[in-house]
Formats: structure tokens, sequence, C-alpha cells
């Protein structure tokens, strides 16, 4: 069943494979799959909080979307990526949707050091919402009911907002670029999604600079 729902989205299999291989690497260096990040040299050094942010430089705003707090958080991400990605991935084509799954990534991380410096943040949900407001355009290309999507986007929103153990910058960065790339990302013309895909990333670039120049230098 998980090769059929795969099939034809080989991105989304390379992001799952690599999110899973980094837990593992935090898992064992940890030796923990409740508690991964800070007992684990490369969970130090690729989660993305703002203070720390002088190491590893910038690569902390994309290394932060493939690391994964516990086993728990792994798994709901790595099901969500699966069943949301491949659709979309197959709909929008390989190439424009690993540019826009970057972008996600990198304005969701944007968000978290805009409004959420000090709160060390994991994780690919930022890049997940930001495939769920893809996902609405995509229904609606296709004519089909729009209330799964619409209601799938709406409940997560909500427990975003009333849960503390989840990023509600991260997430809501990741859905505010995704509702923008929506349209030109699912256009009927490839160049368009192409264009989309890369003026997010590339526009989140300057962004997280400015962000994070401040914090280039250690406070002590």
């Amino acid at each position: 069943m998980l090769r059929n729902t795969l099939k034809n989205a080989p991105a989304t299999t390379a992001i799952a494979a690599l999110c899973t291989l980094v837990f593992v690497v935090t898992a064992i260096q940890a030796r923990s799959i409740t508690d991964v990040i800070w007992d684990s040299p490369v969970g130090e050094s690729t989660v993305l909080f703002g203070p720390m942010v002088f190491e590893w430089g910038y690569l902390r705003t994309l290394t932060a979307g493939f690391l994964h707090l516990d086993i728990t958080h792994l798994a709901l991400n790595m099901f969500m990526l699966v069943l949301i990605g491949a659709e979309v991935e197959r709909f929008v084509g390989t190439g424009p949707y690993a540019v826009a799954y970057g972008a996600g990534v990198l304005w969701s991380s944007a968000s978290v050091l805009a409004f959420n410096f000090t709160t060390p943040t994991a994780g690919a949900s930022g890049a997940l919402y930001m495939l769920m407001a893809v996902l609405i355009a995509v229904a609606y290309r296709r004519s089909t009911d729009l209330k799964a999507p619409l209601t799938l986007v709406a409940v997560n929103v909500v427990y975003s907002l009333i849960s503390e153990s989840v990023s509600l910058w991260g997430h809501m960065g990741g859905l505010v670029v995704g509702l923008v790339m929506a349209w030109p990302l699912t256009s009927s013309s490839m160049r368009t999604r192409w264009i989309a895909a890369w003026a997010a990333l590339v526009l989140a670039v300057p962004v997280i600079w400015g962000l994070t120049i401040p914090s280039t230098t250690p406070v002590y």
C-alpha cells in the first residue's frame, strides 16, 4: 500500500527517507527515541534556535525541517507527508514540488525567527502546512469537493492555536507561503509552476538574512 501511495512521487519518498535517516542517527547518538535533540551532536547542530543560529549559520533554517523531536513527532509528520505530499507532487511535478517544499521549510523557519526567536524548533510541520494549502488549489483545479482539504487545514490551524506543544509560528509561516504559492504552483503552465516555486524560495533568503544578522555574534 505504501508503494502505491508513493508511486510517481520520488521527491516525497526522498524527503521521508531523509527525515527518517536523520531521526535514526540522532536517536542512536542520544540513546533515546523520545528526546533526540540536545543529547545528539547532529540534533544540536541542526535544530532551529535563534540564539544558536551563528553555529552552522543559515543552514539551520533548512536542516531543522528534516529533524524531529521524538518518534511520535516523526511518525505523525511522515504519515501526513506521504498522504498529502505524494498527491501534490503528482499534480505539480517533482521539480517544482521539491523547490516549493524547500520554500515551505524556509518560510516556516523565517516566521519562527521573526516571532519566536528563542524557542528551539524542528520538524517538517511548516512545510506540511504549505502542502495543505496547495492541496486546496489542487482540489479546485480538479473540480473536486473542497470540503476535505478545507477541513484538514481548519482542524490543523485550530490544533496549532490550542496546543502548547507545537510551533504556531512555524505552522503559520508554512501555511501563508502555501496560500501565496498555491494558485500559480498548480497552474497548467509548467513554467509558471517553476517560477512560483523558485520565487518563493529565493525571496525567503534575504528575509532570513535580515532576521539572523543580529544573531551572528554570540551573546554572553
